[in-house]
């Protein structure tokens, strides 16, 4: 099939990734059907054999000599490095040779090659970074004076703009091996030990001969053939045979897009593929946006957003009413795996003490258990940050799919560290999932030609979105009795507004983008849109303005007033209702019940509505949960304002009372 991708004016070509699971295949050679579990058996033979050569190549070049001959991009003759990792180890000469006895083919040990090389490749920005705290080591690792911030920068390649938690992390990282070795490490191939090998087969790396993928005959289906090994040491090459495993496309794989070979991995004993395919979406513009989105961080509200408009004169009007996604119910969830974790943690270090190594001793089945245990409890935590980042990318994006946006401009907070607020806020703001959040933002907008923009977050909380001056913080008018600083207000006579202030921090948001978009860069290293730097002078016009109220409908009085009625209707009515008829449908019986469906009982239903301001003072009660409602009765969003609102389905269906 071919692999080119027809793209008109006005598209660029996007390479995504999707799930899906080999349930069963069938051996070619003897006609045999392989069940699930045969065919996890046969793959993990084929990745036991590729993380063993991948495993003595990293040996033989984890060091600091070989990593810079790799991310150098040039051979021994000058000649640059192909992109693939697989062709530069190979042009460098780094060789891999499979175990005695055992017999691959060159489509098995480029895969290993491949693998090695990305890794290798990977460590290079790693080593630079430990390399440049090591080097501008301060005289306290806790607290570094600005003149030793200026330096570790300097020392660091892109320092300039690196933030600052990836420098804290490291210099964490090297003073706790001086306190154990009494020395520094000399870089990071000291520092840290090689890299476990991930058991998977890059399907990437090889060509026809090994596996091809063709899509079927029935829509969303894909039919991957591959060699596999018929025993865990294959002697010849007799050993290899293949099998063809047919594939359930995810609907989110275009049925134009094209396909490439997967990646296998093996997991609670099924074979997971992660599914490469390309195919055209709208191109994202840098400049040129005229509604823009924005979109703050918050605590309690875990996103703000509203959109807002750059009208031809330069000035900033806001469209249309705010929105809120709060996910107080999952973080609260969160917060007690998180605890769940520390203590199943701090139970298995225990009993590693008294362990000691020996492997006889009586709670060595204990602690395995605890290991278990341990396992299962961040797989809850890694599932539901999954869930949780998902759902918060894909509101960001309908609300600005519905407000008509073609940019979605949002705080960058990668350098903000939760410390100095206690113990309860800085965990709350330590576990939220912002750059997960900002991943699939990027990922679902990519699909409707969306532009995601980091912008810098510096006063976006703090100055009045209408005349920039310096707000003063209140209690909420809600929750006037409970401290806080939710609400907002100017103290600037001749402005006076007043509001939430993440509401008014996403209007700052998406001022302060639509002014800078030409200050707007592409980032080499991630591929994405990001406003680096504040230019006064643009932060200046970077103001809503508020449109005059006027009323469309002329209420001037045109002839006499219509008469009323001296005798008010009756609240109450006089005549005894019918009776209820059987079925669904028919009038209203008498009485004052509702005849719709009963809704569900919402999990953090109280302060947990869209706009509730203040911050909460009863504890989560999960009671949607123990009903077995599920995630979404812990989150609460605004839906999102479409242009054409989706017809109503329910509107003739009658009462189920």
């Amino acid at each position: 099939m071919s692999r080119k991708m027809q793209l008109a004016d006005g598209e660029t070509s996007r390479t995504a990734c999707a799930r899906a699971v080999l349930r069963t295949g069938v051996d070619e050679k003897t006609g045999e059907l392989l069940t699930a579990a045969v065919l996890s058996e046969r793959v993990g033979w084929a990745a036991d054999l590729v993380s063993g050569m991948v495993a003595g190549l990293l040996n033989e070049h984890w060091n600091t000599a070989d990593v810079d001959v790799l991310a150098a991009g040039v051979d021994a003759d000058g000649r640059n490095l192909p992109s693939n990792a697989w062709m530069a180890l190979r042009r460098l000469g780094w060789t891999v040779t499979p175990p005695e006895g055992v017999k691959v083919n060159d489509r098995i040990a480029r895969m290993a090659q491949e693998q090695a090389g990305r890794t290798l490749r990977s460590a290079k920005w790693r080593a630079d970074v430990t390399a440049g705290v090591i080097k501008t080591w301060p005289c306290d690792p806790r607290k570094r004076t600005p003149d030793e911030w200026g330096a570790v920068r300097e020392a660091v390649p892109g320092g300039e703009h690196l933030p600052s938690n990836i420098v804290k992390a490291r210099t964490r990282q090297v003073a706790a091996f001086e306190r154990k070795y009494h020395q520094l490490p000399i870089g990071l191939f000291e520092l840290e030990a090689e890299p476990r090998i991930a058991r998977m087969l890059l399907l990437s790396a090889c060509d026809s001969q090994q596996a091809s993928i063709e899509r079927g005959d029935e829509p969303g289906r894909a039919l991957l053939r591959l060699q596999l090994p018929t025993r865990p040491d294959p002697a010849s090459y007799k050993d290899w045979t293949w099998v063809a495993c047919p594939v359930r496309l995810s609907p989110t794989v275009p049925a134009s897009a094209v396909l490439h070979l997967p990646t296998l991995r093996i997991r609670a004993g099924k074979v997971h593929a992660d599914m490469a395919f390309t195919h055209a979406v709208p191109k994202t513009r840098r400049t040129g946006h005229t509604i823009a989105l924005g979109v703050d961080w918050g605590l309690n509200t875990l996103l703000s957003a509203g959109a807002a408009r750059l009208h031809d004169d330069g000035r900033i009007t806001a469209l249309g009413a705010e929105a809120s996604f709060r996910t107080a119910g999952v973080l609260a969830k969160q917060h007690r795996l998180r605890r769940e974790g520390q203590h199943l943690h701090t139970k298995a270090a225990q009993y590693e003490r008294l362990i000691a190594g020996d492997n006889g001793h009586a709670l060595t089945g204990k602690h395995q258990a605890l290991a278990d245990e341990i396992r299962k409890v961040s797989n809850r935590r890694s599932n539901l940050n999954d869930a949780l980042a998902w759902a918060a990318a894909r509101w960001a994006v309908d609300q600005a799919i519905a407000a008509g946006a073609t940019v979605i401009y949002i705080e960058d907070l990668r350098s903000m560290e939760a410390k100095g607020m206690g113990r309860t806020h800085n965990t709350r703001l330590s576990q939220q999932v912002r750059g997960q959040i900002v991943d699939r933002m990027r990922h679902l907008a990519a699909e409707t030609g969306i532009a995601v923009v980091t912008v810098p977050a510096a006063n976006t909380s703090k100055h009045c979105p209408q005349c920039l001056m310096p707000l003063r913080h209140r209690k909420a008018p809600d929750r006037r009795t409970t401290p806080g600083w939710k609400w907002a207000i100017c103290p600037n006579l001749d402005c006076r507004w007043q509001g939430d202030r993440d509401q008014g921090a996403w209007r700052r948001i998406a001022a302060r983008g639509l002014t800078h978009q030409t200050r707007t860069v592409l980032d080499r290293d991630s591929g994405t849109y990001i406003v680096r730097k504040i230019v006064e002078k643009l932060e200046t016009r970077a103001a809503i303005h508020t449109a005059p109220v006027t009323s469309p409908v002329d209420r001037s009085k045109t002839g006499p007033t219509r008469p009323h009625s001296t005798r008010p209707a009756p609240r109450r009515r006089r005549a005894p209702s019918p009776t209820r008829p059987q079925g669904p449908a028919g009038k209203r019986p008498e009485g004052h019940a509702h005849t719709a469906r009963q809704p569900l009982p919402r999990a953090a239903h109280r302060d947990q509505r869209v706009t509730t301001i203040s911050t909460p003072t009863s504890r989560h009660r999960p009671r949607g949960a123990a009903l077995g409602a599920g995630f979404h009765l812990h989150a609460h969003a605004s839906p999102p304002r479409w242009l054409e609102p989706a017809p109503d389905t329910t509107s003739c269906v009658g009462s189920l009372n």
